[in-house]
């Protein structure tokens, strides 16, 4: 290599041989070369490559750019896989909802809405019942637009409704209906065959599950109205609700199935 020395008449520079000069050739030209996998190279004061250099590349920034293209894609794999992942669990979700709404029809259509039910009969629709509510979707059904509408009742175990005692001709025989409107926290109660009564309350939120239902008036034969004497009260949950299925429970503990069948229905005021 090239040196410089000393003398009393001043800084001498001293050549190295040919042969000197082409190891000097050959010794940059391999340093070159460690130089691009020595981390030096990185704008870091931090080594972490084997070999280090005193060369810095003209352009450390694309290094940089290509560690954060890296990091940006891990982060966006990772992010993808996450992604994926909760859509599986969506879909394994409705697949065990939809497997628990036809065990519970099949359990409930044999009942004649809950006439025919035995004991252990209710005691299995209730157990299928729990598991869907402990899959419900709808946290805050009082504030969702799938309540509006009418729904037909399709199991109870609420005795004033079936009247189980009563001889059968004197029964409700024909279809039920019970019809909420959110935004006017309005309810009704349908009969059909053989007598048509009616009755409508006013519902009053007492959480986002909860409500309060007091009765206004009553409808004879559909057509003879009666004002409430007060005494028509209770209290009403939605524990499980979707477009076409809703769960309740009184505070009786009655447990009342239903299934959507016009969600454009209106309640009267």
């Amino acid at each position: 290599m090239a040196g410089i020395v000393s003398s009393s008449s001043g800084l001498k520079i001293h050549y190295p041989s040919s042969s000197s000069a082409e190891e000097v050739f050959d010794s940059r030209r391999q340093s070159s070369r460690l130089t691009l996998l020595s981390s030096d190279s990185l704008p870091t004061t931090h080594s972490r490559g084997i070999f280090r250099s005193t060369t810095k590349l003209k352009n450390p920034s694309l290094y940089a750019a290509s560690d954060s293209w890296k990091w940006r894609t891990q982060v966006s794999s990772s992010s993808s896989k996450e992604g994926s992942s909760s859509s599986s669990s969506t879909r394994r979700q409705d697949v065990v909802i939809n497997l628990l709404k036809s065990q519970l029809y099949d359990a409930i259509a044999p009942l004649d809405r809950g006439v025919e039910a035995t004991p252990q009969e209710q005691q299995r629709v209730d157990e299928i019942a729990r598991k869907l509510e402990a899959v419900n979707a709808e946290k805050e059904p009082l504030k969702s637009t799938l309540l509006n509408g009418k729904w037909e009742l399709l199991y109870t175990t609420s005795q004033s409704i079936l009247k189980k005692k009563w001889p059968k001709l004197l029964r409700p025989n024909g279809k039920i209906y019970q019809a909420i409107n959110v935004d006017t926290l309005r309810a009704q109660n349908l009969e059909t065959w053989p007598f048509f009564n009616q009755a409508t309350a006013n519902l009053v939120p007492l959480n986002e599950k909860r409500v309060a239902v007091n009765f206004d008036f009553f409808k004879i034969a559909g057509l003879i109205p009666i004002e409430s004497p007060g005494s028509g009260r209770g209290q009403l949950e939605i524990t499980y609700l979707d477009e076409e299925l809703r769960i309740s429970r009184g505070d009786r503990g009655n447990l009342f199935i239903l299934k959507m069948v016009d969600p454009s229905y209106r309640v009267p005021l």
